[in-house]
């Protein structure tokens, strides 16, 4: 036998060896190794998916980190799954420039991040008809924008009625304020209703599901939220949970909205609070949201005064802990 012959038959030897001793191994051990790998292997996601909230970084006095690209980076490098933009941060020009625009959506898809949820502002407690009709029609523009992002669902509120010297005066009155002169919040519920109502057919036209906040105004109760969604009783409006601003009684009024919540920004106050400052127990918030089967993104909105750098890995390591699916 030359010795090429001799290398493979000893190839051969040793494989039929091997072969030999597997088929020794019981039935039962090898589908428990099996078993064993398929559950390590699994691809379903462990947690819900965590956002970063462009108003994490700019909260309207960063001006070097109003940048939406700026943003969508920082969100890349600390590892978010997705971003979440403040409409309030693209400056008008931006706004004007189509191709400016799409930028933001070609930066995003470049590295891997979905943009997930546009967050704006309108007005609807008014007396004033024109001015109501001037917040649907700029709604109704908020929402193509969000359309042309490819954005799925888009932040609204009610508005204010606009009696406090300013929003750190609103803040200090832990958001509360009086109507104006003559009238009382009953008066603005329809006004409201109405006016979501008329932006509605935009938004299943382009697939964005509006998710009205608790956020001041009407929105500062589960009961005033409630009553505005479901008066209107549509799946394209839903409720944007903001874990920050019940700022008494959170965890018995966040279970409240968590049946109808489409969206979630989770707020943190790492180095006090700009206006106030919230020792949320974020285990029990994410228990409440498995409790009602809400699987869907939560966006950060770091609202401390500590450098972000620090503060929003930390933030992101506390909501990827609390928010395990189920």
């Amino acid at each position: 036998m030359n010795a090429l012959n001799a290398k493979t038959f000893s190839s051969r030897r040793n494989f039929l060896g091997l072969a030999a001793a597997a088929s020794m191994i019981p039935l039962s051990q090898a589908l428990q190794a099996q078993e064993a790998k398929s559950g390590e292997e699994s691809g379903a996601r462990k947690t819900s998916p965590i956002v970063l909230s462009t108003y994490s970084l700019w909260r309207f006095r960063n001006e070097e980190l109003r940048d939406f690209h700026k943003c969508i980076d920082i969100a890349d490098e600390y590892g978010f799954d997705g971003v979440e933009l403040l409409l309030y941060q693209l400056q008008q020009n931006e706004m004007l420039s189509h191709s400016k625009m799409m930028s933001y959506k070609r930066h995003a898809l470049r590295l891997g991040l979905p943009l997930v949820g546009l967050s704006t502002h309108q007005g609807f407690v008014t007396p004033d008809r024109e001015k109501r009709k001037e917040n649907i029609d700029r709604t109704i523009g908020q929402i193509e924008i969000a359309y042309q992002f490819g954005i799925p669902v888009m932040r609204v509120n009610t508005g204010t009625w606009g009696t406090s010297a300013s929003f750190d005066d609103l803040m200090a009155n832990r958001g509360i304020e009086s109507p104006l002169e003559g009238y009382t919040d009953e008066d603005a519920f329809p006004w409201v209703i109405e006016a979501l109502e008329k932006c509605l057919p935009t938004a299943e036209k382009c697939g964005v599901v509006l998710a009205l906040e608790n956020h001041w105004g009407l929105g500062l109760t589960p009961e005033g939220i409630l009553r505005i969604v479901n008066a209107i009783d549509s799946p394209w409006l839903q409720i944007c949970t903001d874990t920050g601003n019940f700022l008494d009684d959170p965890y018995d009024r966040l279970e409240k909205i968590a049946p109808q919540t489409i969206f979630v920004q989770a707020k943190t106050y790492y180095g006090g609070g700009q206006w106030y400052t919230l020792d949320l127990d974020y285990d029990r918030i994410g228990d409440i949201l498995r409790k009602h089967n809400y699987r869907g993104y939560i966006s950060l909105e770091f609202e401390g005064m500590e450098d972000y750098q620090t503060a929003i890995p930390q933030s992101l390591a506390l909501l990827r802990n609390a928010f395990a699916r189920a």
